[in-house]
């Protein structure tokens, strides 16, 4: 329960497009950097470990390794300062925080990737009722090669 009053007043200053992703996901960060008169932008890319908050103070927080070295940094999801958060893979996850990457180093360190569900009678073909081992496709992808 957050105070209406104070959620009006923060309405303002949220972003209206936010990204989806979720804990587990491997994103590109795209952050603005203002040098002097210029400005640039520098991806960071990473797994997502933890998001938390609500509201303005809602952060999200990535982990990467650099040099054999853990590197963290922590986002605020309605920061000015973020161009965009791109979804390269997302990671299968039972947990809301994956601090347990912290301590491995590696391949123990992949999450299996999150299948996306197909959507049922799209391109699918009826195979005959007396197609044996899968004849049918066989056939299709056959044809398909050549």
């Amino acid at each position: 329960m957050r105070n209406q009053l104070i959620q009006n007043i923060e309405q303002a200053h949220l972003k209206k497009d936010v990204p989806q992703f979720r804990v587990g996901d491997t994103v590109d960060v795209h952050t603005r950097i203002i040098e002097g008169e210029k400005e640039r932008v520098q991806v960071f890319s990473g797994t997502v470990i933890m998001k938390k908050g609500a509201g303005i103070n809602e952060t999200f927080t990535v982990r990467r390794i650099v040099n054999n070295e853990g590197v963290e940094r922590i986002f605020p999801v309605h920061s000015p300062f973020i161009a965009k958060v791109v979804v390269r893979r997302s990671g299968e996850t039972r947990r809301a925080k994956l601090f347990y990457l912290r301590q491995r180093v590696g391949k123990a360190v992949r999450l299996t990737e999150q299948r996306k569900a197909k959507k049922e009678g799209a391109g699918e073909t009826a195979a005959p009722a007396d197609d044996a081992g899968g004849a049918a496709e066989r056939r299709e992808l056959a044809g398909a090669a050549t």
